[in-house]
């Protein structure tokens, strides 16, 4: 997948955690570096569930792309913009919903399981039905290739291949198609024209995969043809009809579950998170308060470095020397929890110091954030827009005289 377009992105729903950083982030640095990357603020998507509370969005988004760049996600290297300041997403989104089955949606599990965790909520709305096929939306319009997700949102990108199929199925093919592969022929001259019509008769008739690739390396040679010519005639060889909507792929990522101060996991829900850019003092006394092992109701008890909830957070942050010294002392009360802690909070802190530097410019002038989303939100709305044009002429949208 190296040098492969990626599109992810996050509700702005908060400051974010560590959860947030060890899960998603730490990633999103990595993949910027050998991937082309689009990372977004998902606003629409957070209307879904919480559009009563319209007067927090414009300081959660800000706070939260601070918080990605204070992670390390580099806007030189990858593009930061904001879903609704790019109104393709919303046109893909539209037409996709003429095409797309009511029950597709209706079978994606969160949207039950979404409705069960947030009774408080109406939630019996077009647009939280909606918001799977508002996902595929975005991650059709930029046409990536590859979407990083942990298992759960796995079905979500499997229901946005599945839309893109039905879509290249419906509209790749006809007249519009027809018009474009000939042109493409007409380009490439008599001689090679001749080849590829023999060499895709050989492919189609015999079934010939070096008849195939031998096509392809003809394609690939050819000066006067552009990319999309070269999908035509790719799709006219394989007579499958012009991809138009790319099928993306999920990739997995291995996200840490990262503890809570209470030892469930991180969740502004639960109200035991750290936030990214949180108070050192703070951070320091909620690390010193946070529940051990329960046998150890003295200093001098023996503990069990798996029971403690501590003991998950030392798995993220410190060294193999220092479990180790933990797995060799806890068990003799060797070392009390005051001394266990320890080095986990210099860690925790030393990591935070960084990201606040890096936050810094920033917090203080906003013109240089500001900037950065301007400038993301250009670079996704000149793809956007060459999507969109293809779409819209595949659909009959397209209208040379308007």
């Amino acid at each position: 997948m190296s040098q492969s377009r990626i599109l992810s992105g996050m509700r702005p729903t908060g400051r974010l955690h560590l959860g947030h950083y060890h899960g998603v982030l730490k990633n999103w640095v990595e993949l910027q570096n050998t991937h082309e990357c689009f990372f977004f603020v998902a606003d629409w998507h957070a209307l879904t569930t919480h559009y009563d509370a319209p007067s927090t969005m414009s300081e959660h988004v800000w706070e939260m792309v601070i918080d990605w760049l204070a992670a390390g996600v580099d806007p030189e290297k990858a593009s930061c913009f904001v879903q609704s300041c790019v109104p393709e997403h919303a046109e893909l989104h539209l037409l996709l919903s003429m095409i797309t089955p009511l029950g597709w949606l209706e079978r994606v599990p969160s949207f039950k399981d979404q409705q069960a965790k947030l009774k408080d909520k109406d939630l019996s709305t077009y647009g939280f039905l909606g918001y799977p096929l508002l996902q595929s939306a975005d991650i059709l319009i930029y046409r990536a290739q590859g979407v990083p997700v942990g298992e759960d949102q796995v079905p979500h990108v499997e229901l946005t291949r599945e839309v893109a199929r039905r879509f290249n199925h419906m509209f790749g093919r006809g007249e519009l198609f027809d018009l474009a592969v000939n042109n493409a022929l007409n380009k490439i001259g008599k001689k090679a024209k001749k080849s590829l019509n023999r060499l895709r008769q050989s492919y189609l008739q015999d079934g010939s995969n070096e008849a195939f690739l031998d096509a392809l390396d003809l394609l690939a040679a050819q000066q006067n043809i552009s990319n999309q010519d070269r999908e035509d005639l790719k799709a006219y060889v394989s007579d499958k009809g012009r991809i138009i909507l790319p099928e993306p792929a999920a990739l997995l990522t291995q996200s840490p579950k990262m503890p809570g101060l209470d030892g469930q996991k991180m969740s502004k829900s639960y109200g035991n998170t750290i936030a990214l850019r949180d108070d050192p003092a703070r951070v320091e006394k909620a690390l010193r308060g946070m529940p051990t092992d329960p046998a150890r109701v003295r200093r001098t008890d023996p503990g069990d470095p798996e029971k403690c909830p501590v003991w998950a957070l030392h798995q993220t942050y410190t060294s193999e020397e220092t479990h180790q010294w933990i797995k060799r002392e806890c068990p003799t009360a060797g070392i009390g929890c005051v001394d266990c802690k320890q080095p986990l909070i210099e860690s925790v802190l030393a990591e935070q110091t960084l990201i606040r530097e890096r936050a810094e410019p920033y917090v203080k002038d906003k013109a240089q954030l500001v900037n950065v989303i301007k400038k993301g939100n250009e670079r996704a709305r000149e793809v956007a827009k060459q999507t969109m044009a293809q779409v819209r002429d595949s659909v009959g949208t397209l209208y040379d005289d308007l």
